[in-house]
């Protein structure tokens, strides 16, 4: 097999860097920082100290002549190599932890948690509410919400199993599939809404006086709706900025002005009244939503169920 530069390049492990067989206890604390993304949470899960696993994967290393690892401000990211490596071993090593677990005087020993990340409305709003009878078949989830370049960055570094993403991933190293699509409505209490009156996609004057409300200085959301079925740039600066969807809605229906949501965040707004869509064009904007996953990563039963779970029951809207 060819050989490998030291910043992971080239293809394959040198044998003449090995001096008899690797231990399993190196490989099993790899992979434990592998998945962790961090040697702090590899030595948790091991019982062991920080010091420790990092010395044995610095002798791992340089047992292998390679570079397994790159320190990054939240962690660690796995070179080519590691991945390679992590291929290699982690079915093998996963066979013989359960082998070695079997009859443990401890009992059982409970799956790894499923970690699950995305925008914190979505995963509050649609996906927990779809998982949560997996917890009654022993699922266990950890939650972590935040934007889609830094939990792709998690994903790729191995923090997460599962990411819902409003971008699509880019490169090989994570895989995604279409989850749903989010339909935009733009909306305003009934009070704004008599006092703004008609709107068409023709006329969006109307809306020049009304406060806008958002989740970013920029007004991603309004300036692609604007863009999409008014044909023309928003020049506006936001009334009111909320660094959540769920609080935009809140400050909309309490009166602060205009907005656009995805409709399935006010559905139940729009059904009893509490808000108002201000127009219903025949081609509304749509987000598609991606569910991504690591390429290669080990496949686990439960993190297996909740991306079924997800892809079967989540409706676009």
């Amino acid at each position: 097999m060819a050989h490998r530069n030291n910043d992971g390049s080239g293809g394959g492990f040198p044998s003449e860097t090995s001096a008899g067989p690797l231990e399993l206890g190196l490989l099993r604390t790899f992979l434990a920082v592998y998945r962790a993304g961090a040697f702090s949470a590899a030595a948790r899960s091991l019982g062991l100290s920080q010091p420790a696993v990092t010395a044995q994967v610095r002798s791992l290393e340089q047992r292998l002549g390679r570079q397994l690892f790159e320190r990054v401000p939240k962690g660690v990211v796995p070179t080519k190599v590691a991945d390679e490596l992590a291929a290699e071993v982690a079915a093998p090593l996963d066979t013989l932890t359960a082998v070695a677990e079997r009859g443990s005087a401890e009992g059982e020993v409970p799956p790894e948690p499923v970690h699950l990340a995305g925008p914190a409305e979505f995963l509050s709003a649609r996906a927990l509410p779809a998982l949560g009878d997996l917890v009654e078949r022993g699922v266990r989830l950890r939650v972590t919400t935040g934007l889609a370049d830094e939990l792709l960055e998690g994903l790729r570094a191995g923090r997460f199993d599962l990411v819902v993403s409003a971008v699509r991933p880019r490169g090989r190293t994570v895989t995604a599939v279409p989850l749903m699509d989010e339909e935009f409505v733009l909306v305003a209490a009934p009070a704004w809404a008599e006092r703004i009156g008609a709107v068409t996609p023709d006329d969006p004057g109307a809306l020049g006086d009304v406060p806008l409300v958002t989740y970013a200085e920029d007004l991603p959301i309004l300036r692609r709706y604007w863009r999409h079925v008014f044909g023309r740039r928003l020049a506006a600066q936001a009334a009111v900025v909320v660094p959540d969807l769920r609080g935009v809605r809140a400050a909309v229906v309490a009166g602060a002005g205009a907005t656009v949501l995805p409709r399935y965040l006010c559905r139940a707004e729009l059904g009893s009244g509490a808000l108002v869509s201000l127009l219903e064009p025949e081609d509304p904007p749509l987000n598609t939503g991606f569910l991504a996953q690591r390429t290669g990563a080990p496949e686990r039963e439960h993190v297996a169920l909740v991306r079924e779970r997800l892809l079967r029951g989540i409706e676009s809207g």
